[in-house]
């Protein structure tokens, strides 16, 4: 009998171009300054965190969740005022959600479409589904590149449009002019990801109903909530509907359901922080800015975008700092030599403008 060793078994049956990638890696930050992931840095208030601790010992874990995670719905109608009349799912954070979309409309011979650079798993959950991915690089700026926009939708005529907004890594809001004649122009369904809403000055949420094929996705990881692992996707019924069949059963699980209530009703608390965020992001900008070679972006994210003269060696000697931010460098042509920089909480931010001007 001829013994197969795994690898043998792993060629011959997997997917190539699954083979050919490699997994998503996160840094490990024991002991570090985290300014690389966009997470918010602030605790929960102590009176809070025993809420939060009282709720969790009470769930009853041997159970399964609420399938329907009724009580998280809620609680996100009566903060977003969102009405009946609109359909709400929720996914294991927006990545779920964007898992969701892609499977519902991967027909043979579908395309998906998405401004470059941009979130980059919009690109891996087309091939996951096996739908074609087709890009359009952003203008210099990062502005949408309208010409080339429209043309690549009469082109491709996609199924299915994401667009970040505010987009990442680039951390600006596109024209709203530009996203309602990409909306008015596309054949399918265009997703507007709202992540960073938070800390943007927009918002498609209250046009839903206006556009037939609008869904605007959202995440709480980015207001305080990145461990709850809680997405949200607001679209008419008719859309929640058809993707509500692919999501998984218990797809949000029970911890998650006792707390998410609890912290969404936190909205001033949320709001503050949320303010605060925005100053230090103005007073990062103005630091960088002062840095002879350092040009600095616009965003209205949690996140500051920088080019500087040496990227590699601005992000290893952060990293010999203490400090992870995120290289950009190697990722798109227009991203050459930029860094994305999470604001982190004053201390961080005073310990992350030292850094630079040792470096500097």
């Amino acid at each position: 009998m001829i013994v197969r060793a795994p690898a043998d078994f792993v060629a011959a049956v997997v997917r190539p171009e699954i083979r050919a990638l490699s997994a998503y890696a996160v840094a490990r930050a024991d002991g570090m300054i985290k300014l690389d992931a966009m997470e918010s840095p602030f605790p929960l208030p102590e009176a809070l965190r025993a809420k939060i601790g009282a709720a969790v010992a009470a769930v009853p874990v041997n159970r399964y969740p609420d399938g329907g995670a009724t009580a998280v719905k809620s609680a996100l109608r009566a903060a977003l005022g969102l009405p009946d009349s609109l359909g709400l799912i929720l996914g294991n954070g927006s990545d779920e959600l964007i898992q969701i979309i892609t499977s519902a409309l991967a027909k043979p011979g579908a395309t998906m479409l998405s401004p470059a650079p941009s979130f980059v798993m919009y690109r891996r959950n087309a091939l996951y589904a096996g739908m074609r991915f087709a890009d359009v690089a952003l203008a210099p700026g990062f502005a949408l590149d309208m010409p080339a926009m429209l043309a690549a939708i009469e082109r491709e005529r996609p199924a299915l449009i994401f667009l970040a907004y505010p987009n990442n890594p680039t951390g600006n809001l596109f024209a709203t002019a530009d996203i309602e004649q990409i909306l008015l122009a596309t054949p399918g369904l265009v997703v507007v990801d709202e992540a960073y809403y938070a800390f943007a000055d927009a918002s498609f949420l209250p046009r839903v109903a206006e556009f037939p094929n609008l869904v605007v996705l959202r995440t709480v990881s980015k207001i305080g909530m990145a461990g709850l692992r809680l997405g949200y996707a607001v679209a008419t019924p008719e859309w929640t509907a058809e993707l509500d069949k692919v999501r998984q059963p218990y797809n949000l699980n029970a911890l998650t359901q006792a707390v998410a209530p609890i912290l969404i009703a936190e909205r001033s608390l949320l709001a503050e922080q949320a303010a605060l965020l925005k100053a230090e992001r103005s007073r990062l900008n103005a630091a960088l800015a002062a840095l002879a070679g350092v040009v600095t972006f616009r965003t209205q994210t949690n996140f500051v975008l920088a080019r500087v003269p040496d990227a590699p060696r601005w992000h290893g000697a952060l990293r010999n700092a203490g400090i992870l931010v995120k290289s950009l460098h190697a990722e798109h042509p227009l991203l050459e030599h930029c860094l994305r920089i999470t604001v982190g909480a004053p201390a961080e931010n005073d310990a992350l403008i030292a850094a630079l001007r040792t470096i500097h």
